[in-house]
């Protein structure tokens, strides 16, 4: 494995050196010169290089995208449907969008080798209502791609045939969940269902269907020119390739950094995000995003890599990084956070639904210096719950920076039990 590379540009190499609004810029930068070569061979072949790369899920879950890939290969039922999640609602987020405005073919190219390599003829990109100009990149996009040949029937002479069209959300986050949304595409009301079965073997109209984030897809083709075997050289043993990073919060250089993975942290926010303004202290930063968990400034040293962040149960998910100086009252942050998931919950399942709200009944008590420790107690518990029976994974990961909180930051609580309470802990 060669040395980590901080910046290392593999899916933003076009960014700003290609018209997004050009697919003949696109081609003459090497684009859809991955697709030819895909399509010289064959699915099987194809899902063998990207299981060789390594490459896994680059919207949070992490989940090894060649995997997916062969599951919806071997499911049966026809037809089969291929779904680009670009919900990308959240907070901290902003990298699917860039990919999409920046370099709409790469994301297209991707695509279309993922739907051949699966025999799917049929696909969709989910995108976020809000992200107006993305929405008509992508579309003028998809119809330069058909113009030329590389959408519609018989692709590039090949007998294969595969189209998509663009889907847009109406504003809700609970619709980034891959159930919610696909019912939300089948016109349904976009709400969590339970799973098993999983979209694989039964999503789209309950017809198998492989679901993959933005990044994701965009790895694709770098990967079918790269080799899977010289892709894998980048990164570490258990996290190949690059990841999008989106630094935002108390930091000089905020923006969307492509790193490789295995870089640390505080690499990010201090050669990359130039610190912290006028060098305020760093009280805490939150991975991935509103869902993600939150670490103090002695472990910025965590490396971008699944299994050393595993040990510690922590995750670098969809890729945010929020840097918050010391100035912030950690309990008005959570709150805020609880706030938002309270707004955009479903509400299908009593866990998530009930769950938050007495989560943010118990938020104030602290706030307000009248919790005690009993009010302590529940909330754990209550937060376990939550993790445990919620349906979907806003529920299980609403209460991930307040558990996260109490662990690296308990005082913020038992400084806030009233004094009468002999039971502090």
């Amino acid at each position: 494995m060669s040395n980590i590379e901080i910046t290392k540009k593999i899916l933003t190499a076009r960014f700003d050196v290609i018209n997004h609004d050009s697919i003949d810029e696109y081609i003459s930068h090497n684009g859809y010169t991955a697709l030819k070569k895909a399509m010289a061979t064959t699915g099987e072949k194809i899902i063998s290089e990207v299981k060789t790369a390594g490459l896994k899920g680059r919207g949070g879950a992490g989940f090894p995208t060649g995997l997916k890939m062969e599951s919806v290969l071997q499911a049966e039922g026809l037809p089969k449907y291929i779904i680009c999640n670009a919900d990308e609602g959240e907070p901290g987020n902003f990298k699917d969008r860039y990919l999409m405005e920046k370099d709409p073919h790469q994301l297209i190219e991707g695509i279309i080798i993922c739907a051949y390599a699966a025999n799917i003829n049929h696909g969709y990109i989910f995108i976020r209502g809000e992200y107006i100009n993305a929405i008509n990149i992508m579309d003028k996009a998809l119809e330069q791609a058909r113009v030329n040949g590389y959408l519609g029937d018989n692709i590039l002479d090949s007998g294969f045939n595969f189209d998509m069209e663009i889907y847009t959300g109406a504003g809700s986050y609970i619709c980034g969940e891959e159930f919610a949304l696909l019912v939300t595409i089948e016109g349904k009301q976009g709400r969590a269902t339970y799973k098993p079965p999983f979209p694989t073997t039964c999503g789209l109209y309950n017809k198998p269907t492989q679901i993959n984030n933005v990044e994701t897809f965009c790895n694709i083709p770098h990967i079918i020119n790269m080799g899977g075997e010289e892709f894998s050289k980048i990164g570490t043993d258990s996290s190949k390739g690059t990841k999008l990073v989106c630094l935002s919060g108390n930091i000089v250089n905020p923006g969307l950094y492509e790193v490789e993975l295995g870089t640390s942290i505080r690499d990010i926010i201090d050669k990359l995000g130039k610190g912290v303004p006028n060098n305020r202290a760093i009280k805490m930063v939150q991975l991935g995003g509103a869902s993600g968990p939150v670490i103090p400034e002695n472990m910025l040293d965590i490396k971008l890599d699944s299994k050393e962040m595993s040990k510690i149960d922590l995750t670098y998910g969809s890729g945010a990084i929020i840097v918050m100086d010391d100035r912030i009252d950690i309990l008005d942050i959570l709150k805020r956070i609880i706030e938002f998931f309270h707004h955009e919950s479903c509400g299908k399942c009593t866990p998530c639904r009930e769950g938050l709200t007495q989560m943010l009944i118990l938020l104030d008590r602290f706030i307000d210096g009248v919790a005690t420790s009993d009010d302590l107690a529940i909330l754990e518990i209550l937060m376990e719950t939550m993790n445990q029976a919620s349906i979907c994974g806003l529920g299980q990961a609403a209460p991930t920076a307040t558990q996260k909180v109490l662990e690296y930051f308990r005082e913020e609580f038992t400084s806030k039990i009233r004094s009468t309470d002999s039971n502090v802990v």
